[in-house]
C-alpha cells in the first residue's frame, strides 16, 4: 500500500475533469470555494437531485460557530490500534515514504491553503484526541481554513483563539491521542452518516458539515446563488403588497417570471468581494424559496 496516491486518486475520482493537485486530488477553482460561502446548507439539495445522499452529518462541536467553514478535503482514516498492523505502517511510512514523527503529523504535512483536514476517528473522543493548540496551529497556517474532526480535540481553550481556523468535532477532552492508527491518507473515509473523498468541497454551517463531490460544487454554487436572487425578488415584492405568500411560494406564473426578470435588470446581489449574482442564468421553475 501507498499513503497518498496519485494513481489511486485519479482512478477513485473520474468523474472531475478539472485542474488536480500534484497528488492527484481534484482542485476546484478558487472562484467556486469563494461563492461557495454564500451557499445555504438546505442549498446543497442539488446532490440528492444526483442521488448523492449521505453527504452530510450534523451534531457537531464547533469552536466558531459564527463562521463558515468551506475548503478542500484532505482525507485521513484512523482505526483502532493493532500492534503487527501499527509496527508495519510505522516502519513503512518512515523508512519507505520518509515520513517523520506521529501518524496525525503525516496527514497535516500535506496540507496545503485552502485545504480543510477531515479526519475519520471513528467518533473517538477519549483518548481520540486528533490535534490539540499546536497540530491546530499547524493546519490553520497551512490551509487558513480549518478542520473536521470526526472524533477529538483537545486544548479547546487554545484553539478558539487561533486565526483562520473553524473546527468542527465530536467532543473534546484532556487525554492525548492513544491506541489509534493512520491506514488512510486522501482515501474514501465514512464521517458519521456521510462520505467523504479527496477534493470533496467541505462547506461547514451551523446546521453541520456538507462534503460536495467536486464535479457537482459548481452547480451547487449556482443554484444557490438563483435562490438567492429569486428570494430576495419574492420578499421584495411581498413587503410591497404587489403579490401575496400564495403566488411567491408556488409556481410562478409567467408574469410573475417577466416582473422578475424586469427585476434583475436593476437588481444585484454583490457580495462584500464583489461576485454579481445578478448574472448568473436562472433555470428554476419554481419561484420564492425552492428548497421548503
Amino acid at each position: 500500500m501507498k499513503f497518498n496516491n496519485r494513481d489511486d486518486i485519479i482512478q477513485l475520482t473520474p468523474l472531475w475533469q478539472g485542474e488536480r493537485f500534484p497528488d492527484g486530488r481534484p482542485r476546484v477553482p478558487d472562484d467556486i470555494l469563494r461563492r461557495m460561502q454564500r451557499v445555504v446548507t438546505e442549498e446543497g439539495a442539488v446532490l440528492w437531485n444526483h442521488n448523492y445522499h449521505f453527504q452530510f452529518e450534523g451534531d457537531w462541536v464547533r469552536t466558531h460557530p459564527d463562521r463558515v467553514l468551506v475548503g478542500r478535503a484532505v482525507t485521513g482514516v484512523f482505526v483502532p490500534h493493532r500492534p503487527d498492523l501499527h509496527d508495519y505502517l510505522m516502519d513503512y511510512g518512515h523508512n519507505e515514504e520518509k515520513r517523520i514523527g506521529a501518524m496525525n503529523s503525516w496527514v497535516i504535512e500535506t496540507l496545503v491553503k485552502d485545504d480543510v483536514i477531515v479526519i475519520d476517528l471513528f467518533g473517538k473522543v477519549y483518548e481520540g484526541t486528533y490535534s490539540g493548540a499546536n497540530l491546530s496551529t499547524a493546519i490553520a497556517t497551512r490551509t487558513g481554513r480549518g478542520q473536521v474532526i470526526y472524533g477529538g480535540i483537545r486544548d479547546m481553550q487554545q484553539i478558539v483563539d487561533i486565526p483562520n481556523a473553524v473546527t468542527f468535532c465530536k467532543g473534546c477532552d484532556p487525554t492525548p491521542i492513544r491506541n489509534v492508527m493512520l491506514t488512510g491518507l486522501n482515501v474514501p473515509c465514512r464521517i458519521g452518516a456521510a462520505t467523504c473523498m479527496p477534493g470533496d468541497v467541505v462547506l461547514g454551517t451551523m446546521s453541520g458539515v456538507l462534503f460536495i463531490p467536486p464535479h457537482l460544487a459548481e452547480e451547487v454554487v449556482e443554484h444557490s446563488e438563483r435562490t438567492h436572487m429569486r428570494e430576495r425578488f419574492s420578499h421584495q415584492r411581498l413587503r410591497e403588497g404587489i403579490y401575496n405568500s400564495s403566488q411567491m411560494d408556488t409556481k410562478w406564473t409567467e408574469e410573475i417570471e417577466a416582473d422578475f426578470e424586469e427585476w434583475r435588470k436593476s437588481h444585484s446581489m454583490e457580495d462584500e468581494e464583489g461576485v454579481d449574482w445578478s448574472k448568473q442564468t436562472d433555470q428554476s421553475d419554481a419561484g420564492g424559496t425552492l428548497l421548503g
